[in-house]
């Protein structure tokens, strides 16, 4: 029942996530050169997770994704078993959250600036699959590491922590939208991808892996590296 009641907390997490960060991106538009969407987009991201982590952590940990909930089970955080059913909740969120987007905006008849429910895409680097795995993986890292390390036994941050994860999200969107649109997050890429292609464009299908590979092999190589530089620290 406990397990239950986490897969839901990740599910809704991840639905939040989505709907107030794909959402204000849909809403707004994400172009750099305007600079205010942008950053409106990148606050999104990162005061959802704020919501998140002070509505739902206490019961789930408040992952809302799989490179995180990897990052985690690698540090020994999570159970092999917990993992599958965080990463099925959090990818189930993710496509409620772009499934009732696509409602509102078609019942409401509303442009969506991103012209395609907020998915990602390789655009910002010339379409560059390295690029696009480099700039996802280094992100995805630090984002990892820094969730680690607030949420280390050793941390000091308290009350805080869940504002430092969201406050890091924001200045990873700020560099990353302009170059992939910023995912560090499978199931946030995932579930508008899977709602596009529903709705008939499916070009973000395309792209896809790189925004599913390289945020699993980057919070693969946080929790490694952190986890060593840890041990380090204690002997």
């Amino acid at each position: 029942m406990d397990s239950l009641k986490k897969y839901v907390a990740e599910f809704i997490g991840t639905f939040i996530l989505v709907f107030i960060g794909c959402g204000t991106a849909m809403t707004v538009g994400c172009d750099y050169v305007k600079g205010s969407g942008y950053i409106l987009t990148a606050f999104a991201f990162g005061l959802a997770i704020v919501m998140i982590a002070y509505g739902v952590g206490n019961i789930s940990g408040g992952h809302v994704n799989p490179a995180v909930s990897l990052g985690v089970l690698i540090s020994g955080g999570m159970s092999a078993i917990d993992f599958v059913g965080y990463v099925i909740a959090q990818c189930l969120g993710a496509f409620a959250g772009s499934g009732l987007l696509a409602l509102i905006f078609s019942l409401g008849d509303i442009e969506d600036m991103t012209g395609g429910f907020g998915t990602n895409g390789l655009a910002g680097v010339s379409d560059s699959i390295a690029a696009g795995l480099i700039v996802e993986c280094v992100l995805t890292f630090i984002f990892v590491v820094t969730i680690l390390g607030v949420t280390s036994k050793n941390q000091k941050h308290g009350s805080f922590g869940g504002l430092v994860i969201g406050l890091t999200l924001v200045g990873i969107h700020i560099l990353g939208i302009g170059l992939t649109g910023t995912s560090v997050n499978p199931a946030r890429s995932l579930g508008p991808a899977l709602v596009a292609a529903i709705d008939g464009n499916t070009k973000p299908m395309s792209s896809l892996f790189v925004f599913i590979v390289a945020p699993l092999v980057g919070g693969m190589l946080a929790a490694l590296v952190y986890k060593a530089l840890e041990s380090k620290k204690e002997q």
